[in-house]
């Protein structure tokens, strides 16, 4: 055969293999989890209307905060817009709370408000597709626990499914198993699980607890992400729903977007068996200054970029030495106050900061240190500080995140 003629051949036969193997060997798609939210106002208002118009394409379930019992505010049924969400048309969880501090656990009364609220919200044309049941039990509680998932698990239609809020420090329970063995499905909760002083959410630590879920339970489970902020006040309070920052009182606690990016990240890489999703927490509305923004949300859910951009804000007084100085969040995410900012080139003798931000003595050229954390919605301003100069201000400025 000449040696053009093999040659063509060769190849010719080539391209049948290769493509014979993509048939018989698809490239591997990539991993997409179930996107689903929480919604835990314990008041609806017209804000949750644009919210829910806002997050359709971004999130296939709501999971609802429809009840909480606690042992000194008793039994609270939350005014949820069943119209609102029968509009919506999306799948729904109905989310009973138990407070951790509840001594005892009432089986029978609590399983009749679940009925209760069931049959109203399935009567109001909500598709209810099942009970989550979030209880902070403390582990050595995790028997008197099973015996109320196992009573309500036979009341549910089967097409009503039961949940539990799994937390990480129910690991090492010989109960765990069994519990996660009555619940149809489980999620398990990585955030705000340590004590305030730790942060709300440490990712090598939740990967750890995740991989060990997951070797617990045999049915599918999802894991429950911070989208939010919370903070410490100065008696040790936890405050993640205060609509506004108390400078001085608070100390701020938050979760970078970036952070949870490469978590998900990671669990794409080395999907846990029985991994189906994630449920966010929570939905944002527009005056909840502590969620993010479902901007910054919707970035970090379909892997856009995270990085910030900072503008300096510089307003000139009537005193044109004078003038006071902001940084503002000029990007599309959230992101937490730089902790530096620099002002390199400015011949300015008095500077002082302001809110979160001090000034760095001794420095030859502005330079604000921030004292303490704040996240900055997209499109925000915060104060940095005045100075006086004995040139005008040119607006040159170096960040350090």
């Amino acid at each position: 055969m000449p040696f053009c003629k093999r040659i063509f051949a060769a190849s010719l036969l080539l391209i049948c293999l290769g493509y014979g193997l993509h048939i018989l060997f698809p490239p591997s798609q990539p991993l997409r989890f179930d996107q689903q939210v929480y919604i835990w106002q314990r008041i609806w208002t017209a804000e949750h209307n644009e919210a829910l118009k806002r997050s359709h394409p971004l999130f296939s379930t709501l999971r609802i905060l429809g009840m909480q019992f606690h042992p000194q505010e008793g039994i609270r049924h939350f005014a949820v817009n069943t119209s609102l969400i029968q509009q919506d048309g999306r799948p729904v969880w109905l989310v009973a709370r138990l407070d951790g501090q509840l001594t005892q656990l009432n089986n029978q009364q609590i399983i009749q408000h679940i009925q209760q609220t069931q049959r109203e919200w399935q009567k109001a044309g909500i598709t209810l597709a099942g009970v989550e049941i979030d209880y902070d039990a403390p582990t050595a509680k995790l028997p008197d626990y099973l015996i109320l998932l196992s009573a309500l698990h036979q009341t549910l239609p089967t097409n009503i499914k039961l949940s539990v809020t799994a937390l990480p420090t129910w690991l090492e329970s010989p109960h765990l198993a069994r519990l996660l063995r009555i619940a149809d499905t489980s999620v398990l909760q990585v955030h705000n699980v340590l004590s305030p002083e730790k942060g709300l959410f440490d990712a090598s630590l939740a990967q750890r607890w995740v991989k060990q879920y997951a070797r617990q339970t045999t049915h599918p489970f999802f894991i429950a992400l911070p989208a939010y902020g919370s903070a410490l006040t100065s008696d040790n309070r936890v405050e993640s729903e205060a609509p506004l920052y108390v400078a001085g009182e608070m100390r701020e606690l938050s979760v970078s977007p970036q952070t949870l990016a490469d978590f998900i990240q990671y669990l794409k890489q080395q999907p846990p068996r029985g991994l189906q999703g994630l449920v966010w927490f929570r939905l944002p509305l527009a005056g909840d200054r502590r969620a993010w923004s479902l901007t910054t949300l919707e970035a970090v859910i379909r892997h856009k970029p995270l990085t910030p951009r900072w503008s300096l804000i510089i307003t000139q007084h009537a005193d044109e030495q004078l003038f006071d100085l902001a940084i503002k969040n000029s990007g599309k995410i959230d992101a937490p106050l730089p902790k530096q900012v620099i002002l390199p080139n400015a011949d300015c003798p008095f500077v002082d900061g302001a809110s979160h931000y001090q000034v760095q003595p001794h420095s030859s050229s502005p330079h604000f240190v921030r004292i303490s954390a704040r996240q900055l919605r997209a499109g925000e301003s915060s104060p940095l500080g005045w100075a006086r100069c004995n040139q005008r201000l040119q607006g040159e400025f170096n960040v350090i995140p």
